[in-house]
């Protein structure tokens, strides 16, 4: 089969590791990594319009390497070829494996941060995207670029890690090609005066999504369906898309 690959840029390195695995002919678009701060509604036009570019290209699936994150992929809609995704709420729950893994470490460990590979060295690189965007500005600055709503809840996302977090998390995936991701991560934590832990992760829900194993911790979105978030323990389901 014949797959196209559209995943967030954080998550490279777990998702290129896939596509080498997997048995499948598998193309690959890589959007920017700070995308999801960008708010839901750009985020989802990115995401779309990167699924319609495929149109015609006769792929037998197009997997996303993303989760609900957020609501940036609620509304998203298959054209005329399915499209695949994780049952999760965000890339956290992706790198530790599952869903499950990823509400007992959050229940028992609030106000904790997470760093992965992708998180450490691409860090500078979401600051650019940040600052290109606007979204380093003052309260005041992002309501006037946004309008009231929409720039507090910007300045919330952007500057509430600040006040309510107490813990950095680093995600062990095995990819890391040597000690300096964790090293980084825990400098970080340092500076912050966080506590600093690890997690052992996993890149099972990325090999999976990857060779086709799309079992119940996948959704299959059909053609002419949308993903919508589901709010309850699926996370997310699928409704009639509109055109």
């Amino acid at each position: 089969m014949r797959f196209l690959m559209i995943g967030c840029g954080v998550l490279l390195r777990e998702l290129s590791d896939a596509i080498v695995r997997s048995p499948h002919m598998v193309d690959a678009v890589y959007l920017p990594t700070g995308l999801h701060d960008t708010g839901a509604k750009l985020m989802r036009e990115s995401i779309q319009e990167a699924i319609d570019a495929a149109e015609g290209k006769h792929y037998d699936a197009i997997v996303l390497g993303y989760a609900l994150c957020g609501t940036g992929l609620a509304g998203v809609r298959a054209r005329s070829v399915k499209v695949v995704i994780a049952r999760a709420h965000d890339c956290i729950a992706l790198l530790m494996g599952s869903k499950e893994k990823y509400m007992e470490y959050f229940n028992a460990n609030p106000g904790t941060y997470y760093r992965s590979i992708g998180w450490v060295e691409r860090d500078d690189q979401l600051v650019e995207q940040v600052a290109g965007i606007g979204l380093d500005c003052n309260l005041q600055q992002l309501i006037e670029k946004y309008g009231e709503d929409s720039g507090r809840f910007l300045y919330e996302e952007m500057s509430g890690y600040k006040r309510n977090y107490s813990r950095l998390t680093f995600i062990k995936t095995g990819l890391e090609v040597d000690d300096s991701f964790r090293q980084r991560a825990q400098a970080e934590a340092a500076e912050k005066g966080w506590k600093f832990e690890e997690f052992d992760g996993s890149t099972s829900l990325f090999r999976r999504l990857l060779t086709g194993d799309w079992g119940p911790e996948f959704l299959v979105v059909q053609p002419g369906e949308k993903i919508v978030a589901s709010n309850d323990e699926q996370i997310l389901s699928t409704a009639a898309g509109e055109a």
